[in-house]
C-alpha cells in the first residue's frame, strides 16, 4: 500500500478540523501536497493557435475542499473536461489515486470514484428525478441486454438503487419532487439533482463546474452546505467559482488559472492578496484584497474614477452581493448610472474555454 492511501485511511481524522497543513514545504504553483488524490504533469490543450490549458504540475489534495478560479477563458473548464476524460490533450499525463487514467474514458473514471458536474446542467428533462437518479448509479445488470428481461437477475439491485437514491433525495430536500419530471425543477434545483446524482457512485473526488451559477439566492446557502457535506463525509472537492466571497468562506485551497497556466496556489486568504492573482483579474488594480471588505471598497474608489474600468458592463462581477456593505448598495449619482455597491455585483460570463 503506498504511503499516500495509509494516510488516506487514518482512523479517528475529522475531516472538517483538520489543521494538517496541505502544501509540503512553501505554497507556490505547482507545490507538492501532503496527501494529494490527483496529480498532473506538463498536461496540455490547444484550439488553434491558443493555449487553452498549459499546466506544468498540478496535485488536488485528498478530503479537502479545492477551488480552482481565474478570469473568463482561463482554461478552468478545459482542464476540467480533460481531467475527467470529456476532451483528449495535446500532451500530459495524470494519476488519479496512484491509476494513471491519461486517455481512459469518461464513464470509467466515473465508475473509479472521479466524478464532475457541468456549468449547464445535464438533466434528463423527460425523466422523473428518480429515474434521473437511477442512472446515475453502477454495476446494474440490468442494463445488459441479455439480462434485461429477467427481473430476478436485476430486481435486487434496482431496489438497493432506489433506497440509496431516496436518502440523497431526502438529504438535498428534492424527496417530494422525486416523481416528478426533471424539466419541471428550477434551476436550482436541478443543481442540486445532478450533484445528488454524482453521489449515487459513491465518489471518492467530486468535480464541480459553478455549482453556484444561474442559482436563486434562496438556494445558495443549501448549496453551499452541501458541498460542506461532502468533505465532512470523506470525499474531495474540487470546484470552478467565479464568486470570491463564496470562495474564502468554504475552500481550503485555492488554485488560480489565467490564460491556461497555474499563477498561484495557497489557502483563500494568502492567495486573494497575491499580485499575481490580482494582476489576473484586474489589471492594475493590484493593491487590492479581493477578500475583504475594505479591499472592495478601496476598489469601488478606483474604478469610479478609472474610465477603462468595465463598471457597468456584463463582465463586472466576481464578487459576491452579499460581501459588499450595504453602505455601498445606495442610489447612483444624479446621471442615472447604478450605484457604486451594484455595479461590482452580476454574474459572469460562463468561461469560454
Amino acid at each position: 500500500m503506498s504511503k499516500h492511501s495509509e494516510e488516506s485511511m487514518e482512523e479517528g481524522v475529522d475531516y472538517m478540523t483538520d489543521t494538517r497543513p496541505i502544501a509540503v514545504g512553501d505554497n507556490a504553483p505547482g507545490c507538492k501536497k501532503r496527501d494529494p488524490i490527483v496529480v498532473a504533469e506538463n498536461v496540455t490543450r490547444s484550439f488553434g493557435g491558443i493555449n487553452a490549458v498549459d499546466v506544468e504540475y498540478l496535485e488536488i489534495p485528498r478530503h479537502k475542499i479545492t477551488a480552482l478560479i481565474g478570469p473568463n477563458g482561463a482554461g478552468k473548464t478545459t482542464l476540467f473536461n480533460l481531467l475527467t476524460g470529456f476532451d483528449t490533450p495535446n500532451s500530459g499525463k495524470w494519476q488519479f489515486e496512484g491509476h494513471s487514467i491519461a486517455g481512459v474514458s469518461s464513464y470509467k473514471v466515473a465508475r473509479m470514484g472521479m466524478v464532475r458536474t457541468f456549468q449547464l446542467t445535464k438533466v434528463m428533462g423527460k425523466l422523473t428525478v428518480m429515474e434521473n437518479m437511477r442512472l446515475g448509479a453502477a454495476n446494474q445488470p440490468g442494463e445488459r441486454l441479455s439480462k434485461a428481461l429477467f427481473k430476478n437477475i436485476w430486481g435486487g439491485r434496482e431496489k438497493e438503487i432506489t433506497e440509496h437514491a431516496n436518502v440523497l433525495l431526502e438529504k438535498f430536500k428534492l424527496d417530494t419532487k422525486k416523481d416528478d419530471y426533471a424539466a419541471s425543477l428550477s434551476g436550482g434545483q436541478r443543481k442540486l439533482l445532478e450533484m445528488a446524482r454524482s453521489l449515487m457512485v459513491r465518489p471518492k473526488l467530486v468535480m464541480l463546474d459553478e455549482p453556484m451559477a444561474g442559482v436563486n439566492p434562496a438556494l445558495t446557502q443549501s448549496l453551499l452546505d452541501h458541498v460542506k457535506n461532502l468533505k465532512s463525509e470523506g470525499m474531495t472537492v474540487l470546484f470552478v467559482e467565479h464568486d470570491m466571497h463564496m470562495v474564502r468562506h468554504i475552500a481550503d485551497w485555492v488554485v488560480v488559472m489565467a490564460e491556461g497556466k497555474i499563477v498561484a496556489e495557497g489557502p483563500p486568504g494568502e492567495v486573494m492578496k497575491d499580485p499575481a492573482v490580482i494582476d489576473a483579474y484586474l489589471g492594475a488594480h493590484h493593491d487590492v484584497d479581493l477578500g475583504g471588505t475594505e479591499g472592495i471598497k478601496a476598489l469601488e474608489r478606483e474604478l469610479a474614477a478609472d474610465e477603462e474600468s468595465i463598471v457597468g458592463t456584463e463582465n463586472a462581477g466576481i464578487i459576491a452581493v452579499d460581501a459588499v456593505l450595504p453602505e455601498l448598495s445606495g442610489p447612483g449619482p444624479d446621471d442615472g448610472r447604478t450605484g457604486a455597491g451594484s455595479t461590482v455585483v452580476g454574474q459572469p460570463e460562463k468561461d469560454k474555454e
